[in-house]
């Protein structure tokens, strides 16, 4: 998965002015404590981060 595929994704979960702003402030445990931005700059994949996104916010199985 490429970064812009992950934000799209994120948009449609979150809307498009509340997803960048959910990245920046949510912690998330199986990202090592960290948030989504926090993890993409440390290097993770786009699609380790969106799995533990999808898990977080307990999307529906078509959205993963």
């Amino acid at each position: 998965m490429r970064h812009t595929e992950f934000w799209n994704r994120m948009e449609q979960a979150l809307g498009r002015g509340y997803a960048r702003a959910w990245a920046e402030q949510h912690v998330i445990g199986e990202l090592g404590s960290r948030t989504v931005q926090e993890a993409l700059a440390a290097g993770e994949s786009p699609k380790q981060v969106w799995e533990a996104v999808w898990r977080t916010l307990e999307l529906p199985l078509r959205d993963k």
